[in-house]
């Protein structure tokens, strides 16, 4: 796989997520490092750093959500990068014409890098949960909330 290459598994099917809960069933062994084996033989222990992301996309599949891997320097499309927030291409445009995310022009066309749209995401769902927050506790001080019903992590 180049360095720029992306890996994005859209549709789990049956057979891949009955396959994903298997293998997330014997990498949740505890006390036991997991190996990779090659097709001569070779074993390697797979480093914790590594073994902790392969955990992490397996229990994604195992649970049939979708994935995908995609290297912080990866360039997006305009199209790309409003999906990967959930909004529309118009908003995005919207969002880095306001000088809110960062991004290059290649000829006519924009390009996002990954890790701006990933500062961009991280800084907005920050606000959004101090927003509810307090919001929240305006209810709480208002008596339309009660205190057991508003627990938030």
């Amino acid at each position: 796989m180049s360095k720029h290459s992306v890996l994005s598994e859209s549709v789990i099917s049956p057979q891949l997520e009955a396959q994903s809960i298997e293998l997330e069933r014997i990498l949740s062994v505890k006390g036991s490092q997991a190996k990779l084996v090659g097709a001569n033989g070779e074993k390697i222990t797979i480093p914790e750093p590594i073994y902790q992301v392969l955990l992490q996309v397996v229990h994604a599949m195992a649970s049939g959500k979708a994935i995908s891997i995609i290297p912080q320097q990866q360039e997006l499309t305009t199209q790309q990068a409003a999906e990967y927030l959930n909004v529309s291409r118009p908003y995005l445009i919207k969002l880095l014409e306001q000088g809110d995310i960062h991004y290059i022009k290649v000829g006519s066309h924009r390009r996002v890098r990954f890790d701006d749209l990933m500062k961009y995401k991280q800084h907005r769902d920050t606000k959004r949960r101090e927003g509810l927050k307090e919001f929240t506790q305006f209810l709480q001080d208002e008596g339309f909330y009660d205190e057991e019903s508003s627990k938030l992590d």
